[in-house]
């Protein structure tokens, strides 16, 4: 549930990228920071193991306009992909408006994908909150890597792998490149905005 105070008039949408160890989640931070770092007032807070991977989270607020009278705040978070983090990845869900899942797109990381969207809904489910209704979209992440010759899944087997149920809206990426990074970003904050307007009602 978006955080709302109504002495300052500003709610704040919490949106956390999910998803299998090293496929991307922290990149898609790092690449909306560096494209929009004009307008951001903060740094991106990430913290990380000697592995270079997030061990607990990248913070990244920004201004998106105004509902109903209220400045709309944005915090992006990641959680860490690691099985052993779960606590953690737990912990960042707490509070939480809409998730995008960030799935690997190489072959070898299909039964990470499909073990990690488990974890979300049980994680999710913790909180009493279900996959089947939070704001959710599907990136499927490293389609530049196809150009390398490493073996691909197709995004048809993504999708009914990871979306056959949850039919959310999802998309092909390349976090490293860029493409379509901000497509996502702009779809899942799209996605919160009625279940925010309801709240401020």
């Amino acid at each position: 549930m978006a955080f709302v105070n109504p002495k300052t008039r500003e709610v704040q949408i919490k949106i956390v990228y999910y998803g299998p160890g090293r496929g991307g989640k922290t990149t898609n931070l790092e690449y909306i920071y560096n494209k929009f770092n004009h307008r951001i007032k903060t740094d991106l807070v990430s913290l990380k193991t000697h592995g270079d991977r997030t061990l607990f989270f990248d913070f990244l607020p920004f201004d998106v306009g105004k509902i109903l009278g209220y400045d709309v705040r944005v915090q992006l978070y990641t959680v860490p992909g690691q099985v052993k983090y779960d606590s953690t990845r737990k912990l960042v869900l707490r509070g939480v408006d809409g998730v995008v899942f960030v799935a690997d797109c190489m072959a070898v990381v299909r039964r990470k994908n499909i073990l990690s969207l488990k974890n979300l809904y049980e994680n999710l489910s913790d909180y009493n909150k279900s996959i089947f209704k939070i704001p959710l979209v599907m990136q499927y992440n490293k389609i530049d890597l196809a150009e390398k010759g490493i073996p691909m899944l197709s995004p048809q087997i993504l999708e009914k792998d990871l979306n056959a149920q949850l039919k959310a809206p999802s998309m092909v990426a390349s976090a490293l490149t860029g493409l379509n990074v901000i497509k996502t970003m702009k779809k899942i904050i799209m996605l919160t905005m009625p279940t925010v307007q309801g709240q401020l009602k």
